[in-house]
């Protein structure tokens, strides 16, 4: 019991010293932290396993000096209190511990590195994914992939198949390869993975829309039209590729145009409109784009 009082005395005038609490709060942030990384580097290893129960042991000790159980609170005093355990630890997981120090040290470079690697990742993505969309168009293979901005589309992925699928040019051929069970419809991608395939898409039923256009780049402009997405359409029939943001198509998109496109999307996740519309301007009549 007296224990117990003590403690309550302590924090009652921890309260009453403002500066006091602060450094107790700065304190216990700290080892907090530090527990923290300590668990989340280990994680997966012998160690981990280790250090949750020697945890345990600590808040056994603590509840036995509140609940006055003496016999308890010996034992796990005369264990944690006099270092062995924290000797055998260290002989028993010194590689653990030597990572762990390891990790800690070059955490900013890791931090570094992993954007590199990132960016070096997404642009091997856009290459991957140009190379796909090229063989669709030149094989006439028909497709249609829907990249979400900042309106969500769960309302058009619930109509098709979940993937949730890391976006790669492989598995976007063999989604739209014909005959195949997810090829009759539209893939959804958010960021850069592919959240959904054969979803269907609204119609767009603007008169002005040309007539040749088939159900594909209908889709297209409906879906651009009513949310700020950008769709990218290959036509079965003539294999010419386009692109539909803000309910207004641009057809005939070559290989360099198809690049720069990719890039904004996955990228820079910026529009890839503006910057096709600042093409078309500068081509004019030439024939190398058409706005519908």
């Amino acid at each position: 019991m007296t224990d117990y009082r003590d403690i309550l005395r302590t924090i009652f005038n921890v309260f009453r010293q403002p500066s006091g609490l602060a450094s107790i709060i700065f304190d216990v942030v700290i080892i907090a932290f530090l527990v923290y990384k300590l668990l989340n580097y280990t994680k997966g290893t012998r160690a981990y396993e280790v250090l949750k129960g020697v945890g345990i042991l600590f808040i056994l000790s603590i509840l036995g000096r509140i609940l006055g159980l003496n016999t308890i609170t010996w034992v796990l005093d005369g264990v944690l209190s006099s270092g062995t355990i924290f000797v055998i630890l260290f002989i028993l997981f010194t590689p653990e511990l030597r990572r762990v120090l390891e990790r800690l040290g070059s955490g900013t470079k890791r931090i570094g590195l992993k954007i590199v690697s990132a960016d070096i990742e997404r642009q091997a993505m856009v290459q991957d994914l140009q190379r796909t969309i090229l063989r669709l168009s030149k094989r006439r293979v028909g497709a249609l992939i829907v990249f979400e901005q900042k309106t969500g589309l769960e309302d058009i992925a619930a109509t098709g198949t979940r993937l949730d699928a890391i976006l790669s040019g492989a598995l976007i051929e063999n989604i739209f390869e014909p005959k195949t069970p997810l090829h009759d419809g539209a893939v959804v991608v958010r960021d850069a993975t592919i959240i959904a395939a054969a979803c269907l898409l609204p119609l767009s039923d603007d008169p002005k829309v040309a007539r040749e256009l088939g159900t594909r780049h209908r889709a297209a402009i409906g879906c651009s039209a009513a949310s700020d997405c950008i769709v990218l359409v290959v036509s079965e029939e003539t294999g010419a590729i386009s692109i539909a943001q803000e309910g207004k198509l641009i057809r005939y998109l070559d290989e360099k145009a198809l690049s720069a496109t990719l890039e904004r999307l996955l990228l820079h996740n910026a529009g890839a409109f503006s910057w096709s519309r600042q093409r078309t301007e500068r081509k004019g009549k030439e024939g190398g784009h058409h706005v519908e």
